[in-house]
């Protein structure tokens, strides 16, 4: 049994790494476990404008990074005339330039999110607090109001509750004369810098189908010892809404213009839903090194290789019949590629033209077998008569309006061609029982075969998760090393176990 052991470590290694990757790009990258499932897309639309002033000009803008709750597709920019970078310096943000210009500018950037729950920030550093110098009126006040908030307090995100809660006290007069010097978030990052406590102010966009001309608004975000944790800075309330998207989260400003005047930038959103598989395959296709897949490739090997795996799927269906079970048939594979046929057919049309390309082939094999030609030249001669079959029958379907009898042509001409060589030896050395025993067995392998390769689950899976096929090839050389009796011998063998 010792020297079993590397081979079931390599198939319990394939089995992980298929699992795995599948676990990974369903959990990570939001890949749809099945067919038919649909993701809200949300459109977003930033339209910077401002007045130059005849100069150079500079306009950047903060984009949304990475976050919680969403995953970008894909995002475009509109700036006629403008030179266009992106940076990362600061979070990530859109710069354009221009030599000239003047008069009204009108920039856009859109962005397509997808709503996906298992999405999750990225890892955030701390900000750490930094001194805060205070004008002599305000000193007082300031320390005032974190003295009281400290006591009513255990940790960081319970104090900036508190200093919250405090501005919403008609009563205080300390809180009355900050706000006159500065606005209530910028306030609230001073306050909690007091109380050596490090914070930011992101602004967030509130998303909602079909509103148009939106502006972001200030959140708060504290970082604790769990963590960042949002609050807003007007009701106090703590966490993150579902429906609201942190456009920028450097703590610099949204919207920096050089060479220009009355710069504003104003967002509109659409929702709708659309195929999930859609939506990730263009998600996918813009990711890096690690998410290498499929969708990555030109739309015609994309159509190639999602027929292409399909086939260690029947050759799986092939392995359990013919190893397990017991089931005769005419070559290994050829039951595979007749299901691969079938797959561009209808079942039934796929089984009467199968059946009637083979049984013809085998009077006219029957016919050459007299002359005593060599192999090769007889299986050429087959060859070129199944082709021969194959065009008359197209005619006659043409003839009588069958147009789905048409497609006889998908059939594979060389395995069929070997099909029927080998079905006319086996006649003549074994007689026609076993021919219609194996021939039986091959269209009962192919129909199981095409049943399970056409399942739109199966199509959906190997498609998408191309990792399965590790697992897959786990489960044939374990179904490899199988020894055992098959199911039909067990019937085989039964008077035995009688007597």
């Amino acid at each position: 049994m010792a020297h079993r052991a590397p081979f079931f470590v390599v198939v319990a290694l394939l089995l992980a790494a298929g699992l795995g990757g599948m676990a990974w790009r369903a959990l990570e990258l939001g890949v749809p476990l099945g067919p038919g499932e649909q993701r809200a897309i949300w459109e977003v639309e930033a339209q910077v404008r401002f007045t130059a002033t005849g100069g150079p000009v500079r306009a950047s803008l903060a984009l949304p990074e990475q976050q919680a709750g969403f995953r970008r597709i894909s995002e475009h920019t509109a700036s006629s005339g403008y030179g266009l970078d992106r940076t990362g310096e600061g979070g990530r943000r859109a710069l354009w330039t221009v030599r000239e210009a003047s008069g009204e500018q009108h920039l856009y950037y859109s962005v397509q999110l997808m709503e996906a729950p298992g999405a999750v920030d990225p890892p955030v550093e701390a900000v750490e607090p930094e001194p805060v110098l205070w004008e002599p009126p305000n000193e007082e006040a300031a320390r005032d109001l974190v003295e009281r908030a400290r006591a009513r307090s255990a940790g960081a995100a319970s104090l900036a509750r508190q200093l919250i809660a405090a501005f919403g006290d008609a009563d205080g007069e300390s809180q009355r004369l900050l706000e006159t010097s500065y606005s209530r978030p910028e306030l609230l990052v001073r306050l909690l810098a007091d109380a050596e406590i490090g914070a930011r102010v992101v602004h967030g966009l509130e998303l909602a189908d079909g509103r148009r001309r939106q502006s972001l608004e200030p959140w708060l975000e504290v970082y604790t010892e769990e963590g960042p944790v949002l609050f807003d800075p007007e009701s106090g309330e703590r966490g993150r809404p579902d429906d609201l998207l942190l456009w920028e989260r450097g703590g610099e400003a949204v919207l920096a213009v050089e060479g220009g005047e009355d710069s504003r930038v104003h967002f509109s959103m659409l929702r709708h839903r659309e195929p999930a598989a859609r939506a990730v395959r263009s998600h996918l296709g813009g990711e890096g090194l690690l998410d290498l897949t499929i969708h990555a490739l030109p739309l015609e090997e994309q159509a190639l290789f999602k027929t292409l795996l399909l086939i260690p799927v029947g050759a799986l269906v092939v392995v359990i019949l013919r190893v397990l079970v017991g089931v005769s048939t005419s070559g290994t594979f050829m039951p595979v590629l007749i299901a691969l046929a079938f797959m561009r057919m209808s079942l039934a049309t796929g089984l009467i033209a199968f059946t009637l390309v083979v049984a013809t082939g085998l009077l006219i094999r029957g016919w050459l077998s007299r002359l005593n030609l060599l192999l090769v030249a007889r299986v050429s001669a087959v060859i070129i008569t199944v082709i021969a079959i194959m065009a008359v029958f197209s005619v006659m379907a043409w003839e009588l309006g069958l147009n789905q009898a048409m497609t006889i042509t998908f059939f594979p001409i060389i395995i069929l061609a070997w099909t029927i060589e080998r079905m006319s030896v086996l006649w003549e050395e074994e007689g026609g029982h076993e021919v219609l025993v194996q021939g039986g067995g091959s269209l009962l392998t192919a129909v199981l075969a095409y049943l399970a390769m056409d399942n739109p689950w199966v199509r959906h899976l190997t498609f998408n998760f191309p990792e399965l096929q590790l697992a897959l090839l786990a489960l044939i050389l374990l179904l490899g090393s199988y020894t055992g009796y098959r199911l039909l011998e067990l019937r085989r063998f039964r008077p035995m176990t009688e007597d």
